[in-house]
């Protein structure tokens, strides 16, 4: 008489079970399941053990994944007993078919018995099968829905047919498993965007918050949109004209969210945290330098995305231009602010903060070689001033006709702007006349 151990299950008759225990020891170290032989290791037999034979065999080939069967022998004892052995497989984690990568559907051998693996358990199993970069293990969900995906890639005028989900990185090679970049695309996502909004500098006025979930592409839109809300547009009366002023250059909410997203450390599950306050708003996003590389290393431009399949997402819709560019755009966009963004990088966070420019726009700019008869003091760097460089340092270059459009102004006003900017040297200009173009220094 035999007894159950960490290697050795009996069965009396078939059963449904019987995947459970293959895929535990498959999952584990292996070891054998004997079917017609009870608790007790006494031999009853199978009543038909063709049929019940054919049954096995077909349901482990079936009911398993990924396929488990070259880990698995079958022999039959003298006509009674069907010997099940299986060995460690090397694809681990194996699952029920109709479960997935969920406790449910993965188990694991302890001690005598067959039981559901913890969480914690089928990421270390994912890991050591797939190896440690996130975005191309297995998704522990697998029931993924596209919606917001396909909407992003129809706008920019991108295939996204499944035929494209492999050379995307979404499926793995050969079995059509869900990654994890699939995971942060889909409508399913876990992880979030938070943004707190405080009354004061130091964070301790609380004002509002929102919390925004769902596909990363869901995230980018209604974050982007709900900063853009909180920036608004605030206007004063300088002389007849009404000068607009903006918070924040649009384009470098848009570089710092998208930097946020691409380059965050999937692997954990905490929220972006963007932080708005009277002075200042920070992105913080979990995961800090990858190693070798420093805070001005990525202000030079240089870059290694952590994610380099979610990044290619994000280049093939043009909604990135190239690695590293979007954080010296920032930059340029802050070029004749007083106040520059920062960068703060810890162990496990990165930090992008960007100034508030109306609390800036009444400082003094004193560049170098300044020469004029006009007093320095008097010379003030405005929100007009901001909105032209902005314009300049993405599109490259602009008409006088382009500029009036974009300030809402006339000849005379942009006449007295321009001259003022020139005087400072922060911006030039090309050519004479209607051929006229101005360019950020």
């Amino acid at each position: 008489m035999e007894f159950e151990t960490e290697s050795i299950e009996f069965k009396s008759q078939f059963t449904e079970d019987i995947y459970k225990e293959v895929i535990a020891f498959a999952n584990t170290d292996g070891g054998v399941v004997y079917v017609g032989v009870d608790n007790n290791g006494n031999v009853i037999g199978i009543k038909d053990v063709d049929k019940e034979y054919t049954r096995i065999t077909n349901g482990i080939r079936d009911a398993i994944v990924p396929d488990v069967t070259m880990f698995v022998r079958f022999t039959l004892q003298e006509n009674k007993v069907v010997r099940i052995t299986v060995g460690e497989g090397t694809n681990k984690p194996y699952c029920l078919k109709g479960k997935g990568l969920k406790p449910s559907g993965v188990y694991v051998r302890q001690g005598t018995s067959s039981v559901p693996a913890s969480p914690e358990q089928i990421r270390q199993m994912i890991k050591d099968s797939d190896g440690d970069e996130y975005e191309k293990l297995r998704s522990i969900e697998q029931e993924l829905t596209f919606t917001a995906a396909a909407k992003a890639f129809k706008k920019y005028g991108v295939d996204f047919s499944p035929e494209k989900y492999l050379q995307l990185g979404m499926t793995q090679r050969g079995n059509g498993i869900y990654t994890n970049l699939a995971l942060i695309l889909s409508d399913q996502c876990a992880h979030t965007t938070k943004v707190a909004v405080y009354a004061d500098d130091a964070d301790t006025v609380f004002k509002d918050s929102k919390e925004f979930c769902g596909s990363i592409f869901d995230q980018l839109e209604n974050t982007f949109d709900y900063l853009k809300l909180i920036d608004g547009n605030s206007s004063s009366i300088v002389g007849l004209e009404r000068v607009e002023r903006q918070a924040y250059p649009l384009e470098a909410l848009r570089e710092a969210l998208l930097n946020a997203l691409i380059h965050r450390d999937y692997g954990f599950s905490g929220s972006i945290i963007i932080n708005v306050n009277k002075k200042e708003m920070e992105f913080i996003s979990i995961g800090g330098l990858l190693p070798g590389l420093t805070p001005d290393d990525i202000r030079a431009g240089i870059s290694q995305p952590r994610n380099k399949a979610l990044a290619e997402v994000f280049h093939r819709l043009r909604l990135v231009e190239s690695y590293g560019t979007g954080i010296r755009r920032i930059y340029n966009l802050y070029a004749a602010c007083p106040a520059k963004p920062r960068i703060e990088v810890t162990a496990n966070t990165f930090k992008m903060v960007l100034p508030d420019m109306t609390a800036q726009a009444e400082q003094t700019v004193f560049p170098a070689g300044y020469r004029s008869a006009t007093p320095v003091a008097d010379v003030k760097i405005t929100p007009q001033m901001q909105k032209v460089l902005s314009y300049l340092t993405t599109h490259g270059e602009a008409t006088a006709a382009e500029l009036m459009e974009l300030l809402n102004v006339k000849t005379t006003r942009l006449f007295i702007l321009t001259k003022q900017m020139l005087s400072l040297g922060i911006i030039r200009t090309q050519g004479k006349g209607d051929k006229k173009l101005y360019r950020a220094e």
